[in-house]
């Protein structure tokens, strides 16, 4: 996927904005190219674990249609912990062709990261950033 590099600071803040909490959010583009992030509201705020919102997620699904854009990753941060999909992640991963683009907050640092997640199988996909 690739990300240009001021979605990546505005993705960065949002996680850095939402703490204590995970913050999460969906992006959307054209052929791995991102071209819109949408930050989402969380459904319950928590540290531990991330679910948007539905009503939230239907918003944001019809600006993406009424957009011509597809839905080509999810975003969400961690906390405490690495960059790397969490069990629960990957339980929550109902978008076997979308990048999971995780941000870890973790020593004050922001490390970016993104999966693909199907049947709990996790596979590091490469981000790039313009």
């Amino acid at each position: 996927m690739v990300i240009p590099a001021a979605m990546r600071d505005e993705i960065v803040a949002h996680a850095r904005a939402g703490l204590p909490n995970e913050a999460c959010g969906i992006i959307a583009g054209v052929d791995g190219r991102a071209e819109r992030f949408f930050p989402a509201q969380p459904d319950e705020p928590s540290p531990y674990y991330y679910r948007i919102e539905s009503r939230d997620q239907i918003r944001i699904m019809n600006e993406i249609d009424d957009a011509g854009l597809d839905l080509i990753g999810i975003y969400h941060s961690h906390v405490s912990s690495p960059a790397y999909p969490s069990r629960t992640d990957a339980e929550q991963a109902f978008w076997p062709d979308a990048t999971y683009v995780i941000v870890s907050l973790a020593g004050g640092g922001a490390d970016i990261k993104g999966y693909r997640i199907a049947d709990m199988a996790v596979t590091e996909q490469p981000l790039s950033f313009e």
